[in-house]
């Protein structure tokens, strides 16, 4: 059985998400995704969403077998336990793919890294948390 691993923030679900997600899917037999918790979200804001509804969210998508809680303070905890085959990277994660390849071998862990697709974004499509909440914003002042 070929393990995938995927990972984000996945704030507000949209369909650039499930794009995501579905591409992992395929590389693999069995995909789990690591939601981030918010304090280990540093690259952008906070998560609207609590952590709790994040995971149960994601984890109720098709594509996906499991979903759980990244480490609070190591994010390569997780991929030493699942010991997954390949770790799937979004299309605008901010991650470093050769960096994260020389943190696997550092730890020991033998897993290819790849990074997934762009969706294509359709007439008036919003394929970003912080999109969907500047025009809500926008519509409801």
């Amino acid at each position: 059985m070929k393990r995938v691993v995927a990972q984000g923030t996945f704030d507000i679900l949209h369909p650039g998400h499930v794009h995501y997600l579905r591409e992992a899917k395929s590389m693999g037999d069995e995909l789990t995704v690591i939601v981030a918790r918010a304090d280990n979200v540093t690259h952008k804001a906070t998560p609207v969403v609590s952590e709790r509804q994040r995971v149960e969210m994601v984890e109720a998508l098709a594509p996906v077998d499991a979903a759980q809680l990244g480490h609070p303070e190591d994010i390569f905890i997780p991929i030493e336990k699942l010991d997954p085959d390949v770790i799937a990277l979004g299309h605008d994660q901010h991650h470093d793919g050769d960096a994260i390849e020389n943190a696997l071998a550092e730890r020991g862990i033998e897993c290819e890294v790849y990074r997934c697709s762009a969706r294509p974004e359709q007439e008036d499509e919003l394929l970003s948390s912080r999109k969907i909440l500047r025009r809500a914003i926008d519509q409801r002042s």
